[in-house]
C-alpha cells in the first residue's frame, strides 16, 4: 500500500525540486520506513500544502482532520486498510470504538465528515458509537445529514477510569475534537487507548512547536535528497505577549514581520525569484482559518482598525489570542477553473489516503484560503497504480502528486516528534 495516484490542478513541466524527489524515490521510501520504526505516526492528520513553483511547503498540519467527506470515494479502501494497520499498532484486539466529534451539531458539513469517518472505522471491522461531550446532548439524539443519511449522538459517561456510553465500553477512544476549549475532565487519566493523545489538542499544542519539529525533519531529509531545505520549509518566528485590543506587543510583531520579509527577499534573490515577499500572521493554536492575516510589511500591523483587531484577537471557542506564529507566505500557483487552489493531503497512520483542493474564488494567490466561501474539489485518481510512474514523463500527474505525498509525510513525521 503506498501513495495513490492523484490528479493535480497543475500541468506543465515538473519543477527541479519534484524531479530530485522522484529521482531519489527508493532512498526516500527506505528513509521513511526507518523513521516509522523509530517514531509512531499520529493516528491521522491532514496537511495544507502550498506550491509556489519554486517552493512546495506545508503551511499547517491538523491532527484532528475534518473533511473526510471531501475525499474521493475511490480512496475508501485505502483508508480502511490504513485504519486496520494503525489499530494493530495501538490496540491489536480493538473491537469497539467511541468516536468523539466536535460539539457543534449545526455544521452539517462537519457532521457529514463524522459519518464518513465512522463508515471507515466500521468497514475496518469495528463497532462504532458516537459519544458527544456537548452538554446539550443529554440523551440519544439523531441528526439528519445533507446526503440523506443520519447520525446518532449519545452522551458520554465516565465509569471509574473508563469512558463510554451507557451499555457500551469501548477499547479505543478516537477524538475528532481538537480540544480548543481545553482538556475536559471526563477524558483525563482514562485507561483506554485515546487517539490522538490529549497533548495533541489545541489546549496544549502550538503551531510553532510543530514547525520547530518540522525544521529537524527537513534538515535530515534535505541532506538525503540534496536540496536547499528552504524549498520545502517556510521560515517562521514566534511572537507572544500580544494583546490585539490594547495593542500590546504590536511593535515587536511589526519588527518580526519586517525582519522576515528581508530574509525572504534575500532568498528570492539567491534563487532568482521575481515575487513580492509576504508573511502570514496567525494564532499559534487553533483552526478554522480564524485569527489570520496576510501582510507585506510590519507597518500594516501598526494601524489595525477595530474590525481587524477583533478578527485577530479571538479564535474558535472564543479563545483569546496572545501568541502568534509569523510564517513566510508561500503563494500558490495552482488554479482550478481560474480560482486559487491549495492541496490538502490526508493521511491515516503513515499512509497517504487521498486529499482535495481547497478552492476559493474570492481570494488571491497570497491569501489564506481556509475562509468562508471556500469549496472543495476532491483530488482524483490519475491512474489505478499506487507508486510513482518512474517511466512516465516527470510532469505526469502521478509524479507530481508523489512529491505532495512526500512533503505531507514529512509534516506527519514532525507531528509524531511533537507528540513524543
Amino acid at each position: 500500500m503506498s501513495v495513490p495516484h492523484l490528479t493535480t490542478a497543475l500541468t506543465g513541466p515538473l519543477l527541479d525540486l519534484e524531479r530530485k524527489i522522484l529521482a531519489a524515490q527508493p532512498e526516500i521510501e527506505h528513509w521513511f520506513r526507518n523513521q516509522w520504526q523509530e517514531h509512531t505516526p499520529p493516528f491521522y492528520g491532514s496537511v495544507d500544502l502550498r506550491n509556489a513553483g519554486y517552493k512546495l511547503a506545508p503551511v499547517d498540519m491538523n491532527l484532528f482532520p475534518g473533511g473526510f467527506n471531501n475525499l474521493n470515494p475511490e480512496f475508501h479502501p485505502l483508508a480502511v486498510q490504513a485504519t486496520m494497520i494503525a489499530l494493530e499498532g495501538y490496540c491489536p484486539d480493538a473491537r469497539r470504538v467511541l468516536l468523539i466529534p466536535e460539539n457543534h451539531t449545526r455544521n452539517t458539513f462537519y457532521l457529514q465528515n463524522v459519518a464518513e469517518l465512522a463508515k471507515i472505522l466500521r468497514q475496518a471491522g469495528l463497532v462504532v458509537r458516537l459519544g458527544s461531550m456537548n452538554p446539550e446532548i443529554t440523551e440519544s439524539t439523531t441528526l439528519d445529514l445533507p446526503d440523506g443519511g443520519q447520525l446518532t449522538l449519545e452522551p458520554i459517561v465516565r465509569m471509574g477510569k473508563r469512558v463510554g456510553i451507557a451499555g457500551f465500553d469501548p477499547c479505543v477512544v478516537l477524538l475528532n475534537n481538537d480540544l480548543s476549549a481545553g482538556i475536559p475532565a471526563i477524558l483525563q487519566d482514562i485507561e483506554q487507548t485515546l487517539l490522538p493523545p490529549l497533548n495533541a489538542g489545541w489546549a496544549v499544542r502550538r503551531k510553532t512547536q510543530h514547525f520547530t519539529a518540522y525544521d529537524k525533519v527537513v534538515e535530515k531529509f534535505a541532506a538525503l535528497v540534496d536540496i536547499d531545505p528552504w524549498v520545502i520549509n517556510p521560515y517562521f518566528e514566534h511572537v507572544d505577549g500580544l494583546d490585539f485590543h490594547s495593542r500590546a506587543g504590536e511593535d515587536k510583531l511589526a519588527a518580526t514581520v519586517d525582519t522576515m520579509i528581508e530574509k525572504i527577499r534575500i532568498k528570492y534573490e539567491q534563487h532568482g525569484i521575481n515575487q513580492v515577499p509576504f508573511v502570514i500572521v496567525k494564532a499559534n493554536a487553533g483552526t478554522y482559518g480564524m485569527g489570520i492575516m496576510s501582510v507585506k510589511s510590519g507597518e500594516e500591523l501598526l494601524g489595525l482598525n477595530r474590525k481587524q483587531r477583533n478578527k485577530m484577537s479571538v479564535i474558535k471557542e472564543g479563545m483569546e489570542v496572545h501568541d502568534v506564529i509569523v510564517q513566510e507566505g508561500v503563494p500558490t500557483f495552482e488554479q482550478i477553473n481560474a480560482a486559487v487552489a491549495e492541496p490538502v493531503v490526508y493521511m491515516l497512520d503513515r499512509f497517504v489516503i487521498g486529499g482535495f483542493y481547497r478552492v476559493h474564488t474570492g481570494r488571491g494567490i497570497d491569501e489564506n484560503l481556509n475562509a468562508p466561501g471556500a469549496h472543495f474539489v476532491p483530488l482524483a485518481f490519475a491512474s489505478p497504480l499506487s507508486t510513482p510512474d518512474c517511466d512516465g514523463s516527470p510532469d505526469c500527474e502521478a509524479n507530481r502528486f508523489y512529491s505532495y505525498g512526500v512533503v505531507a509525510r514529512l509534516a506527519l513525521l514532525a507531528g509524531s516528534l511533537e507528540l513524543e
